[in-house]
């Protein structure tokens, strides 16, 4: 048989052949990298004095680019003899135009006065004298894109009267000199004293760190700390929306923690039982409301006014709210029949001898079934007490027609609505808050109050304007409202969603879908590289608004935090096993 030829080995490549580009080519004004384009400038000239954050908007600039600062000191003595000659040479200048008659010049004097406070200062020990070099290497996919990102840097810098040139015919040296290799190799440098130098350290960029409250996670800008308090700011309301998955739960639950720490109480509304390890680990008391759960919620309970408050007042408002629920259950009313239930609300409590005018702090309320009673006798109404049987004494009987057996005294408080028929869900959601809201106007506390999957109870015209409502008057009673939902189009779509948004002082936004990026991207006016991002971000990783200042954001939890709050099913999975084989081996 003939002999085959037997195929070349390939050979195996090197680190830097795997990681070099494709092709490179050297024009005078760039260079082009693979596909990509790249162009060196550095900065020439500097004015008389710099602002501390005059490099700030080159650090946070939205564009892809490497910056390379040397700072090379050099000899005192060498400096002061060079500064003496220059000093003789310019009051020679200056005494030869005066000999000619000629006017003052007020360049050559101001230039004599900084030697010579230069002088003193050098003298002193106080400053020293640095040759300083600032190389940025510029990258983007065409060279339209690259003129358009190099006019927007030199914009920026001439605004501040520091004048950048390009690294014309040295343009691979300046690619090398921006490289993390520590190599110089344009060397144009400009003599400095220590605090036009000190002014580009630290890199000003944006952070969102204050000397009080809790840690957020990592600005992922410059690595510092987002620290601070929500009850510092104009208000403490906080919307925080992402996709599944995205990482929503797990920043709210570490700040949970990290709040109750300082004593807050935390109060969930929360739909799919997300919280309810939390909650055990803690201490909390884990509420559920169903159909066949043991815990209920009277509506019609009415909350004891605060200082400064009336009976009148507080039983207004309250008529006001409980309209908002009785609307969910009956659906849409008539004008008459709205009427109705007005009159309808007064007459039960009046059964129970409250009036508007009565001090009612200590009388018991009535119950649905009473109000149902009261219906079916009133002319016209007789419809919406037939709709009403079915909460009283049909299939939902034991969902709203038994009197309160819920304490909200606890630290964390957790409503769970996960086993409530999906129809009954923005019901349920909407006597939570109700009867929260209740104990939040009686007793002045910090709190916050988290509503988790916002959407269900937003769906309803009455819902999202008493959610609204919340949102605008949660800050006078030292309450922070905490909204979170993945349904985000739907969410701003209405009204009330952007009131809730507008009212909100932190906006935190998390993975975003393709199918929701667009209304986000308008709705927060972000740049096309901060659109990316949200689409490509990892777990845990965000957009953190606050006011007019936003930065990206990484959430980190220590171990014994991540522990508690992860909602990742395989890490709960092994918890509950490793939980399970603990007790096996505490009982043995």
């Amino acid at each position: 048989m003939p002999e085959t030829n037997p195929q070349p080995s390939q050979e195996k490549k090197t680190t830097p052949e795997m990681l070099a580009p494709s092709a490179l080519s050297v024009t005078p004004n760039y260079i082009q990298i693979g596909t990509k384009y790249a162009r060196t400038i550095f900065l020439a000239t500097y004015p008389r004095y710099l602002n501390t954050s005059w490099f700030s908007p080159i650090i946070n600039l939205d564009r892809v680019f490497d910056v390379s600062i040397f700072v090379l000191p050099k000899n005192t003595a060498e400096m002061l003899r060079k500064l003496r000659d220059q000093l003789a040479r310019l009051e020679s200048q200056a005494m030869e135009e005066a000999s000619k008659g000629k006017v003052r010049n007020p360049m050559l004097e101001t230039a004599m006065q900084d030697i010579e406070m230069l002088r003193d200062m050098l003298q002193q020990g106080t400053e020293k004298l640095f040759d300083l070099g600032i190389y940025i290497t510029l990258y983007e996919n065409s060279l339209k894109e690259l003129d358009e990102t190099e006019s927007k840097i030199k914009g920026f810098l001439e605004y501040q009267l520091v004048y950048p040139k390009q690294a014309i015919f040295r343009m691979l040296d300046g690619f090398n000199s921006t490289l993390p290799v520590n190599t110089d190799r344009l060397m144009v440098y400009t003599t400095l004293n220590t605090a036009p130098v000190s002014s580009l350290f630290p890199f000003v960029s944006f952070d969102l760190t204050s000397d009080t409250g809790i840690l957020y996670g990592i600005n992922t800008h410059n690595n510092s700390m987002v620290l601070f308090d929500r009850f510092g700011l104009e208000n403490a309301n906080s919307v925080v929306f992402g996709k599944s998955g995205g990482g929503k739960s797990y920043t709210i639950k570490l700040e949970i923690l990290r709040s109750m720490i300082f004593g807050t109480q935390v109060v969930i509304v929360d739909p799919e039982d997300e919280y309810k390890y939390l909650c055990e680990s803690v201490g909390g008391s884990h509420i559920k409301i169903s159909v066949t759960s043991e815990q209920h919620i009277n509506p019609f309970d009415l909350p004891a006014p605060r200082e400064g408050e009336s009976f009148s007042d507080v039983f207004k408002t309250h008529i006001l709210d409980l309209s908002g629920l009785m609307k969910l259950l009956l659906g849409a009313l008539t004008p008459e029949e709205d009427s109705l239930l007005d009159e309808a609300l007064i007459q039960v409590y009046a059964v129970k001898d409250i009036t508007p005018d009565s001090d009612f702090s200590k009388a018991p309320p009535p119950v649905l079934s009473d109000l149902q009673n009261i219906m079916a006798g009133m002319t016209g109404a007789e419809s919406m007490a037939t709709r009403l049987k079915k909460y009283t004494d049909g299939t939902f009987s034991g969902f709203l027609n038994k009197e309160t057996n819920v304490n909200l005294e606890n630290e964390l408080i957790v409503f769970s609505i996960r086993d409530m028929e999906e129809e009954l869900r923005p019901i349920a959601m909407y006597l939570i808050l109700n009867h929260i809201w209740v104990k939040i106007r009686k007793e002045l506390k910090k709190r916050i109050l988290i509503v988790d999957e916002a959407w269900w109870l937003m769906k309803y015209e009455t819902g999202a304007n008493f959610l609204s409502n919340i949102a605008k008057r949660a800050r006078k009673y030292y309450t922070g409202l905490t909204t979170i939902s993945q349904d985000i189009p739907d969410f701003l779509a209405s009204p009330q969603g952007k009131t809730i948004l507008t009212n909100s002082s932190i906006q935190i936004l998390m993975k975003q879908s393709p199918a929701a990026i667009d209304v986000v991207q308008k709705t927060f006016n972000l740049t096309d590289a901060e659109k990316y991002y949200l689409l490509e971000a990892r777990v845990g990783f965000g957009l953190f608004f606050l006011g007019q200042s936003h930065i990206g954001i990484r959430v980190l939890a220590s171990y014994a935090e991540d522990q508690i709050i992860t909602s990742d099913p395989r890490q709960i999975l092994e918890t509950e096993k490793a939980k399970e084989e603990w007790s096996k081996i505490s009982q043995q």
